[in-house]
């Protein structure tokens, strides 16, 4: 069925504005299906992983938060005892055996004489809890640096395990802040929150019973405002933990937008796309920060709430504690140590309130995070063991169809000889690329099986064999290296690298460059032709030595005298390599053994390029056309 073509500019560009809004309303649809799914299934799991190697210095860290925090309550009393008993004249209220170490000391007239003693200790004590609260913050940052470093070795080792599948639904910007962003997002609770939990709680609990034992009816106050603090926490904790998700979604929305149009600036201005790609990212990025700014709209209603409950919480304690030391019920020493042990309280508890909207982020991080390290990983089947790679490939009954569309192959069944070239043709989305990734193991197929040497490929184990079928996309993927690297990521010699690059036809190009091999490559191929990048792909695949080769319209970039070169090349210094080629060039088909014409999935045709000329079909059709408009056979 043909296409339409647009009568106006304007229209094409409406046309692809609503592809890409269709498929952005798509990915959110997606997203609330899985924010509607059971959340923290698995989660504990998934950071007793994360905490691997890290849980030993958290460890140490709490102790030393808890001596850290044991000591700064000690000052208060240290207080409360010279105000009270060694300025004042009120007796010695302290547990029997410090009481035996005050009195053997030479009691109060000896600390009376020599106050330098109470404040050598109290700067004792100082020092001492400085020394704790250094011990904390450094293994806090051990243990979150070592939690981080396990979590994204974790990461990078299941998205490489992760089927292929798993990767055309999982756009690469969202995968890349999944491990950046919400990766440290976690770590930033465990830092800032998480190792606080128990020093909070044991300032809590100490700072309340010494309050308590000063003046318990004061003590109701600072009591009554805890349930307050929980309550109002909890009430903000899921409205936060919502709004958050949306943002850190549309995150990952904007980060693929930006890593899109940065791997692609080249085809955005070679077809003067930079305004509407602009306002697509701008639009986006608006979203993104009226996400925000709702996300602190609510934030600030939160701490607004809880600022109000804390300056209520002071007025009480120092306005009731006021009239209680005028009426004589409370000493001044004891509402100097409880306005002390108020204001220790304050922030804390403050703080627990925090902990409750950061651990809602970062309950979306380890959700989002969950989601990747929870996916299941590509699996052999169970006994899969390697087989000759060197035999006839046979596709029997092979159908398939992606998750959700129709069938893309029907019933196809053909056989590839050991060692012969077989040629592929085929119109756009006839099923060619889809054949190949079956090959590979990328897919597998919903009817039928492939088998090599009568062996099914399903038996094999994937890395096998993919270790021996080479193959060289249409589109290659170059990496931000020299050319030599880049040829021989294999492991290959600089003689096998150097050989590859002359079948290949590559090697002329390669020695113009001022620093031959040893040229960068800019990021995925950039600085080299399209040409120059398909030639090199090729090298880098004939180094890998694999008894298959495939080539899935590899050749589209050169011209036809190149073509015909590597072809002649490939078929005299690669002997008894299976050679599959996928092309739309006719004489690139030409000196195949065999060609197979695939047409909506289906086998139409199947012989040597001679009998396929004496039929009427697609391969005939294409040659007349081809012919046509220029190209010459070769001698």
């Amino acid at each position: 069925m043909g296409i339409a073509p647009y009568e106006h500019p304007g229209e094409f560009l409406k046309s692809r504005g609503a592809c890409v809004k269709e498929f952005e309303n798509e990915r959110k649809l997606e997203i609330r299906n899985l924010k509607n799914r059971k959340k923290g299934s698995g989660n504990g799991a998934v950071l007793r992983r994360m905490l691997r190697g890290s849980v030993r210095y958290f460890v140490i860290c709490i102790l030393s938060g808890v001596t850290f925090t044991a000591l700064e309550l000690i000052i208060p009393q240290i207080l409360r005892l010279t105000v009270d008993s060694v300025i004042g004249d009120k007796p010695v209220s302290l547990p029997d055996a410090l009481k035996s170490m005050w009195e053997g000391l030479g009691g109060a007239e000896y600390f009376r004489a020599h106050m330098g003693v109470l404040a050598a200790v109290l700067i004792g004590v100082g020092l001492l809890s400085a020394v704790f609260r250094y011990a904390m913050n450094l293994y806090s940052s051990i243990a979150c640096e070592t939690m981080v470093k396990t979590s994204r070795d974790l990461l990078y080792h299941q998205i490489e395990r992760l089927p292929w599948c798993w990767h055309m639904k999982n756009a690469t910007g969202d995968i890349i802040q999944r491990c950046t962003a919400d990766v440290e997002r976690i770590k930033t609770f465990f830092q800032e929150q998480f190792v606080s939990v128990f020093r909070i709680i044991v300032l809590i609990v100490l700072s309340l019973a010494c309050m308590v034992a000063m003046n318990w009816r004061l003590s109701i106050i600072a009591l009554v405002m805890f349930p307050i603090i929980i309550l109002y926490s909890l009430l903000f904790h899921n409205k936060i933990r919502e709004r958050f998700t949306d943002c850190d979604e549309a995150e990952g929305v904007l980060s693929t937008i930006a890593q899109e149009n940065l791997t692609g600036v080249r085809v955005v201005r070679a077809f003067g796309r930079e305004e509407f790609e602009r306002e697509r990212f701008e639009t986006q990025n608006q979203e993104y920060t009226n996400l925000w700014v709702k996300l602190c709209y609510t934030l600030s209603q939160f701490w607004a709430v809880g600022d109000v409950t804390n300056c209520l919480q002071v007025m009480l304690v120092v306005v009731f504690g006021s009239i209680l030391c005028v009426n004589g019920d409370m000493t001044k020493g004891e509402f100097i140590s409880f306005a002390f042990y108020n204001a220790m309280l304050i922030t804390p508890v403050r703080r627990l309130g925090r902990m409750i909207s950061e651990m809602s982020k970062a309950g979306v991080s380890v959700d989002r995070l969950a989601e990747v390290l929870n996916a299941p990983v590509e699996e052999d089947a169970p006994g899969a063991k390697p087989a000759p790679m060197d035999k006839d490939i046979s596709f029997a009954h092979v159908s398939f169809s992606y998750e959700t569309g129709p069938e893309v192959l029907h019933d196809v069944s053909f056989t590839i000889p050991a060692g012969s070239s077989f040629g592929i043709l085929g119109a756009t989305g006839s099923g060619k690329s889809t054949l190949l990734l079956l090959l590979s193991r990328l897919y597998a197929p919903t009817k039928g099986k492939i088998t090599v040497g009568g062996v099914d490929l399903a038996s094999m184990p994937a890395k096998w064999v993919r270790e021996n079928v080479g193959v060289v996309l249409q589109e290659p993927f170059l990496f931000s290296r020299t050319i030599e690297e880049n040829i021989g990521i294999t492991g290959a010699t600089a003689e096998e690298i150097r050989a590859a690059a002359i079948t290949a036809c590559v090697d002329g190009d390669i020695r113009q460059f001022a620093k031959g091999y040893g040229t960068m490559v800019g990021e995925r191929g950039v600085t080299l032709s399209g040409g120059q990048k398909q030639r090199v792909a090729i090298a880098r695949t004939l180094t890998q030595k694999t008894p298959v080769i495939v080539f899935d319209d590899s050749l589209s970039a050169v011209d036809t005298e190149t073509d015909e070169s590597i072809r002649r090349n490939l078929s005299e210094r690669v002997q008894g390599v299976t050679q599959i080629l996928v092309s739309h060039r006719i004489l690139t088909l030409l000196g195949c053994d065999r060609v197979l014409v695939l047409e909506h999935g289906r086998v139409k045709q199947l012989g040597t390029p001679e009998e396929l000329l004496q039929q009427d079909g697609l391969f005939r059709e294409i040659y007349q056309v081809q012919m046509a408009v220029g190209e010459e056979e070769p001698a």
